[in-house]
């Protein structure tokens, strides 16, 4: 879970654990005075019902606590977002087509693979698109999730820092076959990046080549 497979891995687990702790700890807190009210303040023991007056400082200070609280745990949510949203100028574009039910990745130099392929330490810029419905773009191990809506193109980025391949998921609910709507993101060695792009694009000239071929013979 709290392995550093991108740049946004330790603010968002870091976000979450403070509020878990938060939530556990009024939770314990809460729980233990209740039992201890209702033990002490035990009709066996407190026959006659007495009239208890208002306090202010106590009120203040319980709405206090909570709002200094809630206001610490929107900062946090408020520059993890902000982080999420401020794109690198050099980071490398793919275009990224979500249909029922199946991914598809478009790269700059115009080809398209169905396995998103990527070098460490890069930033990744992905312009997302859906041909038919609603889906979600989520890759769990990059905290990354951001929606892909019909008629519209949103943005999303993540900086890969560990080498190896990470499920891609659709996180929004987009027909009967939407569980098996996933696909990979694999991290590699810049090197082997580029010696994967060159191959790749050799594969993709040599299939236009021989289409052209076919269609000359015809």
């Amino acid at each position: 879970m709290f392995a550093d497979a991108s740049n946004f891995v330790k603010p968002v687990d870091n976000t979450f654990l403070f509020i878990v702790v938060i939530c556990v700890f009024f939770l314990v807190l809460i729980t233990t005075l209740m039992i201890t009210f209702v033990i002490k303040y035990s009709s066996k023991k407190n026959k006659k019902a007495e009239n208890i007056e208002g306090n202010v400082p106590l009120e203040i200070t319980w709405t206090l606590i909570p709002l200094g609280l809630v206001m610490v745990m929107f900062y946090f949510g408020w520059t993890g977002y902000k982080q999420m949203t401020d794109v690198p100028q050099n980071a490398m574009v793919v275009n990224v087509y979500a249909r029922m039910w199946s991914w598809s990745y478009k790269y700059a130099d115009g080809f398209k693979t169905d396995t998103l392929f990527c070098p460490v330490n890069k930033p990744v810029k992905v312009l997302l698109n859906s041909e038919d419905v609603d889906h979600s773009f989520f890759v769990p191990a990059f905290r990354v999730k951001k929606d892909v809506i019909p008629g519209r193109v949103n943005t999303a980025w993540f900086l890969p820092t560990r080498i190896g391949s990470y499920d891609v998921y659709c996180a929004e609910y987009c027909g009967l076959m939407h569980s098996y709507m996933y696909s990979k993101v694999v991290v590699l060695t810049e090197n082997q990046y580029n010696d994967w792009l060159i191959k790749t694009k050799q594969i993709v000239n040599n299939v236009a080549d021989s289409s052209s071929n076919s269609k000359t013979n015809l």
